[in-house]
């Protein structure tokens, strides 16, 4: 499944550029992240492997994150895989003003097992997921202490 999500950010490009590189603001705009640990690569390249672990609810679980491609501002493509779960997501930026910045999260999702049998489901929470990321992300940026 692939979809597509998109937020306007009243911010210049290199102001959002700066905060959403930055790994130490994770936990501004990610509560659900719990931890982080660099497993292989230098953190944030091309070809950095990490392992993340999310709190969703009651549930954690774990997903390795490898970064595939990193040229900022035009994009940053990355996989994170689970049990019986592939996602690729690349984010990009885009100036719409001097003080206002398009990102824009393409997303694809493969499931197998038997999650494939309730993909019509999850596809909604996927993109549900990616909404609110985006979202979170923008109300950091602007309205950051």
């Amino acid at each position: 499944m692939k979809y597509t999500s998109a937020i306007d950010i009243n911010l210049p490009l290199n102001r959002v550029i700066e905060l959403f590189n930055n790994p130490d603001n994770l936990k501004y705009w990610m509560p659900e992240l719990i931890s982080s640990e660099l497993i292989s690569g230098t953190l944030g390249k091309t070809g950095a492997v990490g392992k993340l672990r999310f709190k969703d609810g009651n549930k954690e679980y774990e997903m390795i994150e490898t970064v595939t491609t990193k040229n900022l501002p035009s994009i940053f493509a990355r996989t994170y895989e689970l049990k019986n779960i592939f996602i690729t997501i690349k984010d990009s930026f885009i100036p719409i003003t001097d003080n206002k910045t398009r990102y824009i999260s393409e997303n694809e999702v493969a499931l197998s097992g038997m999650l494939k049998c309730v993909a019509f489901i999850l596809k909604a929470k996927f993109k549900m997921q990616t909404k609110k990321q985006l979202s979170s992300f923008k109300d950091f940026a602007e309205n950051r202490l």
